[in-house]
């Protein structure tokens, strides 16, 4: 698999609806998926990006904010503190966006890609991508929180992101 290989799920991919399983050990497939993530977030211009989102139902995600690039997998959030409203996006549902409210300190322990244990207090920006990324892994999206008046909003969007999902689905499998 190159690191070009990997293409983004987007909305009505059932894959981006499971709860993704824990990562057992972190092995050579793990470290290419790790690799191909990372390239996949760079290209789309994204901040974060979770393994379910590039059709692998692992605990593995990685987050980029300008601030270095971090690798988690197997993501606990441990406590959550402060609360702040911002607008989001995702990469699997784009041009969408939803005002979400969140913690704005999460404290996470999660394994690094040098399988080393790691716990640590995160904030603003940062927190905010990483809980929006731990929802991915559980198999959550923006528009889950959403109000009834939102969505029916989006409706229309969703609808073509949908549709676009099959197209590239059905294209993608006439390839194989």
């Amino acid at each position: 698999m190159t690191k070009t290989a990997l293409k983004i799920r987007l909305y009505g991919d059932p894959c981006l609806r499971r709860k993704s399983s824990l990562v057992k050990v972190i092995g050579p497939q793990e470290k290419n998926l790790i690799a191909t993530m990372i390239a996949a977030m760079h290209e789309a211009k994204g901040v974060g990006l979770a393994a379910p989102q590039v059709g692998a139902n692992k605990r593995i995600f990685v987050a980029d904010v300008g601030e270095g690039l971090l690798v988690f997998i197997n993501p606990k959030i441990l406590r959550k503190s402060g609360t702040g409203k911002m607008e989001e996006g995702c990469l699997s549902i784009p041009t969408v966006t939803v005002k979400v409210k969140r913690p704005i300190r999460v404290v996470i322990q999660y394994i690094n890609e040098h399988q080393e244990v790691i716990e640590r207090e995160f904030s603003d920006l940062l927190a905010r991508v990483i809980q929006h990324e731990n929802d991915h892994l559980n198999g959550k999206l923006i528009i889950d929180y959403a109000s009834l008046r939102e969505r029916m909003k989006l409706q229309k969007q969703l609808k073509e992101i949908r549709k676009l999902s099959k197209e590239v689905s059905s294209s993608a499998n006439q390839v194989k």
